[in-house]
């Protein structure tokens, strides 16, 4: 038999998927042809099973991310190396560096000078960690609820890779973000707001930031209702989340069934997928139309809450707003809030630009915290904190005792994670005098995943999702460990 594919160029693009694709699978075709057309036509073959969890029973339910996108200076922060300070414009010694790549933008430095923090690091809580209370002094106020990971460590080096991999478990993009993964497997308690909501912070000195893209909360190859929601900071808080002038919820629901009644004849005759995500869709937004004025509403918290966030919280789009926000969603049965923090990426002015992104998390941080705990959510709920890579110990650029600029360091760098079975006041893993090299307890990214799955009650191992003839998994196939240390 030939095929003269232009015979079918006149007909509409579903009609002619249900006379090539559907009727080969309908008709006889093996299971074998039809993953390799499916793979053909660039649509994942998948199974529609969703898995039983949790696998055993646990304390976190939810979790709130809050990735400071740049990558934080941990030698400015978290991870103090006070013999850095008899180091002072002395190059970095080659054994230390030992021939690791460099970025495009120091490689071609002359020399690399050892830059020491500028900030006297003090003791904090009863865990005794060697912090930066000038910066962080709210934030010192909760180390003790808090367990800290100072061997992070990833492949990339630069921001879009890294990112990429901190989000959804691999360099390249496409794959499910880890709230798509939360949301595909336990689900939302709310039905009238998404499992997995976005929001975008901005820093309050402005400048120049990295791009946030949409990639990051994306679906990949799960179903397309368990991509991120992102809320906007100003105007609608999803476009087109309101009625148009003289349109009534009663129209409006009106049409939605004889939308849904089509999709439905659709689905019945192509077998589409996307087809079903598109009725969902729909169905979301029409209830998020009641949920979502009354959730973005912060008029009624009272004054307390403010004293605990700092009154930028009452500033839409601020960090403390959107910390607030998170904790009104938390409450509200939504899985995962994902917090974006922008600013961080300090290739120059450290002095002048990390006091003020602190400013910014600071308060916000410890409050969400407490607030959580005055709630009754802080065991149910596990708070991440962290960027995509650390900083170098040696200065891009010029330097003086006051003022320096730090490059992209994937082999290590902090992060943080407190609440939900986790055990607060630990300190694990160890850098090098030059917090270059990790010398005790290494913990990759996958690593990090698998303990954040388990802390959910997820095997890493058993939750897969098959796609293109694939079992994939957030930790991927390298072997990843739980960090066992950081668990209550």
């Amino acid at each position: 038999m030939t095929c003269n594919s232009h015979l079918f160029d006149h007909l509409p693009h579903e009609t002619r998927l249900e006379l090539t694709r559907r009727q080969l699978f309908g008709r006889g075709g093996s299971v074998v042809g039809a993953a390799a057309l499916s793979s053909l036509m660039g649509e994942s073959f998948a199974s529609s099973g969703k898995p039983a969890l949790p696998h055993w029973p646990t304390k976190a339910k939810n979790i709130i991310y809050l990735h400071m996108v740049g990558g934080p200076s941990q030698i400015d922060l978290y991870d103090h190396k006070p013999k850095m300070v008899e180091m002072y414009d002395k190059d970095l010694p080659d054994s230390i560096r030992n021939g690791q790549r460099l970025t495009g933008m120091t490689s071609g430095q002359a020399r690399f000078p050892v830059a020491p923090s500028k900030w006297k690091f003090s003791q904090a809580g009863k865990c005794g960690l060697w912090m930066n209370q000038e910066l962080l002094p709210y934030t010192a106020k909760s180390v003790d609820d808090m367990a800290f990971i100072r061997s992070m460590n990833t492949e990339a080096i630069n921001h879009e890779p890294a990112i990429t991999a901190m989000q959804t478990g691999s360099q390249v993009a496409g794959r499910a973000c880890i709230g798509s993964w939360l949301s595909y497997g336990l689900g939302s308690v709310n039905q009238n707001l998404p499992a997995f909501v976005v929001l975008i912070a901005e820093p309050s000195q402005g400048g120049a930031i990295q791009a946030i893209s949409g990639k990051l909360w994306s679906s990949g190859f799960l179903p397309g209702e368990h991509a991120g929601v992102s809320f906007r900071s100003a105007g609608d808080p999803i476009l087109y989340i309101n009625n148009p002038d003289g349109v009534t919820p009663q129209m409006r629901r009106k049409q939605l069934d004889g939308i849904n009644q089509l999709n439905q004849m659709a689905y019945q005759s192509l077998g589409d997928p996307d087809t079903n995500v598109r009725i969902q869709q729909y169905e979301m937004a029409f209830r998020m139309q009641a949920s979502v004025p009354d959730l973005t509403d912060i008029s009624k918290e009272p004054d307390h809450t403010f004293k605990l966030y700092g009154e930028t919280a009452r500033k839409p789009g601020s960090f403390a707003n959107s910390a607030l926000m998170a904790r009104r969603l938390t409450e509200r049965g939504v899985r995962f809030v994902q917090i974006y923090l922008n600013g961080w990426d300090q290739h120059g002015n450290v002095g002048g630009k990390l006091p003020t992104q602190c400013l910014d998390i600071d308060q916000a941080t410890h409050g969400l915290i407490e607030d959580l705990k005055q709630r009754g959510l802080f065991e149910d709920t596990l708070i991440i904190w962290g960027g995509e890579f650390g900083r170098t110990i040696y200065s891009q650029g010029g330097l003086s005792k006051e003022n320096y600029g730090r490059d992209h360091h994937p082999r290590c760098f902090t992060m943080w994670m407190a609440g939900g079975g986790v055990k607060g006041g630990t300190i694990y893993g160890e850098t090098d005098d030059f917090s270059y090299n990790i010398v005790k307890d290494p913990v990759h990214v996958r690593d990090f995943h698998a303990t954040i799955m388990h802390l959910l009650g997820i095997d890493h191992e058993r939750f897969t999702f098959r796609a293109q003839g694939l079992d994939f998994k957030l930790t991927g196939v390298d072997p990843a460990k739980i960090v066992k240390a950081v668990l209550a």
